[in-house]
């Protein structure tokens, strides 16, 4: 284990002395799909619940297809499909950006981040309370003031514990990465694993990285979410006091 780590400590962390890897790529695939995605989702999940048919089908449809299909199918797609037609080919721009792993993998990610994202996000938008929207009206408010300081805050608020765990399930989603030949932490693992043999070590210390990761995710978002909703007043409930018990008891002992 020693004799890895001082091996491949740098891969594993942040460069493999030519190009970044292990843990950066790992946080930039996770900090850039989670990101774009969440941006793409608001617009969608506003089209999810449209009153029009036609506009919310469409992003049903979109939906159901990315969630529908697993995430390694559509980064083969993205990698290796769509770059083998001869109308992307025929393009330089879109040659140029399907050419590359990083991008067609960070396509892949942001795409079916965001339809998860988007169902996440519309479910919230639908049970926010309709008194508060109703005030807001009242207070003269703007449709779009509603939504504002209104709507979007009592939505992401109801799913702010739906999207750690969204962000988790990225996180470990990025595993796949290597099949685009992008050096995650995983594709260093597998490296240092075909160079050494040693197998256990090489992915135990991959495990051990994201299982920091996983933890990190989880502790920030506890944190976050008790400091957004700070202001919210929990409901006591009335616990038996055990001294004030005693204490009436012994005053009817004595009557």
């Amino acid at each position: 284990m020693i004799e890895l780590l001082q091996t491949y400590w740098k891969p594993f962390l942040y460069s493999d002395g030519y190009n970044y890897s292990g843990l950066v790529i790992t946080l930039w695939l996770l900090i850039f799909s989670v990101v774009l995605g969440f941006l793409m989702s608001i617009p969608l999940s506003l089209a999810r619940n449209a009153k029009m048919p036609a506009i919310r089908w469409s992003v049903q449809a979109f939906t159901t297809l990315f969630r529908g299909t697993p995430l390694y199918l559509q980064l083969l797609i993205c990698y290796s499909g769509i770059y083998s037609l001869a109308l992307v080919q025929d393009q330089p721009l879109l040659n140029s950006f399907f050419r590359d792993g990083m991008n067609c993998t960070l396509l892949a990610f942001s795409i079916n981040t965001c339809a998860y994202m988007c169902e996440m996000l519309a479910g919230a938008l639908k049970n926010v309370d309709a008194g508060e929207v109703e005030a807001g009206k009242a207070f003269g408010m703007s449709k779009f003031q509603v939504y504002r300081h209104i709507i979007f805050p009592a939505a992401f608020k109801q799913s702010l514990p739906q999207y750690s765990n969204e962000v988790i399930i990225v996180l470990h989603s990025t595993t796949i990465a290597f099949t685009a030949t992008v050096a995650d932490i995983l594709k260093v693992a597998r490296d240092a694993n075909s160079a050494t043999y040693m197998t256990f070590q090489s992915f135990g210390i991959a495990a051990i990285l994201y299982l920091i990761l996983s933890f990190a995710i989880f502790y920030g978002f506890k944190k976050f979410e008790t400091y957004y909703t700070a202001h919210i007043v929990k409901p006591h409930t009335n616990r038996p006091n055990m001294l004030g018990l005693f204490g009436k008891m012994r005053k009817v002992v004595r009557k």
